[in-house]
C-alpha cells in the first residue's frame, strides 16, 4: 500500500504538472505514454516488442501522436487513409510470413493502435482545444473519471452485494457503478456552476455521465483481455499500479467517446 501510494503521488504530480504546463511538455508526455501503452499491448499478445510488425505499429502510434498544431503543419495523409494504409500493411504481413504471423495476431495488434493511439490522442487534442480553455476540459473529464473510479470503489466496499460482472471483474459491484456514475455527474455539474459560460448543467450531465459509464466499460474491456491472457497487469513501469494501459483504461476510452459524440468543443 505504501509503495502503491507513493507512486500514485509522484505520477499524478509529474502528470498533473505537464498537464499544466501544456504545450510539448504535455504532448511529449502523452507521445511517451502512448508508446509505452502500445509496448504492453504487444507483449500481450505474446508478439515480439521490437519484431518489424511491432514496429509498424510504433510507426502508427507515432503518427497519431504527430504534434501537427504544435509544428504549425497539416497532416500529410488524412487519419482515414493512414488507418486503411495500416490495415492493408498488417493483411499483407500474413501473405509475407506465410501465416507465421497469422491474421488473429496482425488483427489484435492493428486494433491495438486504434485503442491506445486514438485515445491518447484525443487526449492531446483536449488538451489544445481551439476555444482556448482545453486545461478545463482535460480536468473536467479527468475529474469525472477520477470522480467515478473513487465513487464505485468507496460506495462498492461499503454497499455492494450485487456483482457487476463477475466473470470479467469479480470485485466490481451494481451499487459501486450506480455510486460511481452519480459522483461523476455531481463532479461534471460543479464544474457547469463554476464555469457557466463554457458548460450548461445539460451538457455537464451528458459529459458526467458519458465518463462514467463508458469510462467503467473502459477498465471492463482492460479487465476482459488480461483474463484471455492470464495477467493480473499490463505491465510493471507503475510499481503498485501496474502498466500505462492499467491506469488509463479509462482515459484513452473516455476522451474519444465525448468528441465523437460532439460533446466538447469542435476543432
Amino acid at each position: 500500500m505504501k509503495q502503491r501510494l507513493i507512486t500514485g503521488i509522484v505520477a499524478g504530480v509529474l502528470f498533473l504538472g505537464l498537464c499544466l504546463l501544456g504545450g510539448w511538455w504535455y504532448q511529449l508526455l502523452l507521445i511517451g505514454m502512448a508508446l509505452i501503452g502500445y509496448y504492453e499491448f504487444v507483449k500481450m499478445t505474446g508478439t515480439p516488442s521490437f519484431s518489424k510488425t511491432a514496429i509498424i505499429g510504433y510507426l502508427g502510434i507515432l503518427y497519431f501522436m504527430a504534434p501537427w498544431n504544435l509544428l504549425d503543419l497539416t497532416p500529410p495523409v488524412s487519419l482515414e487513409r493512414v488507418i486503411w494504409l495500416l490495415l492493408f500493411l498488417f493483411l499483407l504481413i500474413t501473405v509475407f510470413t506465410k501465416n507465421k504471423m497469422d491474421i488473429r495476431t496482425t488483427s489484435l495488434l492493428f486494433i491495438g493502435i486504434l485503442y491506445v493511439g486514438m485515445g491518447f490522442s484525443y487526449m492531446a487534442l483536449s488538451r489544445a482545444s481551439n476555444d482556448g480553455h482545453g486545461l478545463m476540459w482535460t480536468f473536467l473529464l479527468l475529474s469525472c473519471i477520477w470522480g467515478s473510479d473513487a465513487g464505485a470503489y468507496f460506495v462498492g466496499r461499503k454497499w455492494g452485494k450485487n456483482k457487476l460482472w463477475p466473470a470479467i471483474s469479480p470485485n466490481k459491484t451494481v451499487e459501486g457503478a450506480v455510486g460511481g456514475v452519480l459522483i461523476s455527474i455531481v463532479i461534471s455539474v460543479i464544474f457547469a456552476i463554476i464555469v457557466p459560460d463554457l458548460l450548461t448543467v445539460g451538457r455537464a450531465f451528458l459529459i458526467g455521465l458519458s465518463c462514467a459509464c463508458v469510462g467503467q466499460l473502459g477498465d471492463l474491456v482492460q479487465s476482459a483481455y488480461k483474463r484471455i491472457y492470464g495477467i493480473k497487469d499490463s505491465g510493471s513501469l507503475l510499481p503498485g499500479h501496474g502498466g500505462i494501459l492499467d491506469r488509463c483504461d479509462s482515459w484513452i476510452i473516455v476522451f474519444p467517446f465525448v468528441h465523437i459524440i460532439m460533446l466538447m468543443p469542435y476543432y
